[in-house]
């Protein structure tokens, strides 16, 4: 009497040998026994930046972009929009008030007169400070319209530097990367060697149209 031969599939969640009479898949991915399910390991879907609330300056496809150059601690934790002009008004003083308050990373998104969208991302809270302040992790961006990512060089730690009359992101040889007046309605962008940035505007200084401050609150 002939034996019979048994198909069987494994689930998902076992662990057990081929039978004796089968063989591994070959070089070319072929399978080696008759039977045998083809499986595939779904991908791991990437960390993504995670807004509290819609942003007014990015799409949600530019906010996934820049989400990737985020540490891979920040990324998927909500972040809350801190200070923004079209809510809270124009004043930089009114910026560190809200921003200063909490020990949190700092992403500033700012659009111009021109819809051009750039900014800074800082691992320190955006405050008022003597001299220069932040780590190797900030950043500069723009959105031309392609993202570009500016890192740091490590020629200087000229990361940020605010007054009541100036935020200062990254410096060098008397430029800064990117600068907002008092009353963030003027701006300016030069290459400097702190990141060794091209200008985030195309007219080097600029007119804020729409500013943004995020944090993780």
């Amino acid at each position: 009497m002939r034996g019979l031969r048994a198909h069987y599939h494994l689930l998902p969640d076992q662990d057990e040998d081929l039978p004796t009479d089968c063989t591994e898949p070959d070089s070319e991915g072929q399978p080696g026994w008759e039977g045998a399910p083809v499986t595939s390991t779904a991908p791991e879907e990437p960390c993504r930046l995670v807004l509290s609330t819609p942003s007014s300056i990015l799409q949600e496809r530019e906010i996934e972009e820049l989400g990737l150059h985020l540490p891979t601690r920040l990324r998927q934790q909500p972040w809350s929009l801190l200070y923004c002009t079209a809510r809270d008004g124009f004043s930089l003083r009114t910026l560190y008030r809200c921003t200063s308050q909490l020990s949190s990373p700092a992403l500033l998104l700012i659009r111009d007169t021109e819809a051009q969208a750039f900014g800074a991302f800082s691992t320190s809270p955006i405050h008022v400070s003597s001299g220069f302040y932040g780590t190797g992790e900030t950043f500069l961006f723009s959105f031309s319209p392609e993202l570009k990512v500016f890192r740091w060089t490590g020629r200087n730690n000229f990361f940020l530097k605010g007054d009541v009359d100036m935020l200062m992101v990254g410096a060098g040889s008397g430029k800064f990367g990117l600068w907002l007046d008092g009353d963030l309605h003027h701006g300016g962008s030069c290459p400097c060697e702190t990141f060794n940035n091209e200008s985030l505007s195309p007219r080097g200084e600029f007119c804020v149209r729409d500013l943004e401050v995020w944090g993780l609150a």
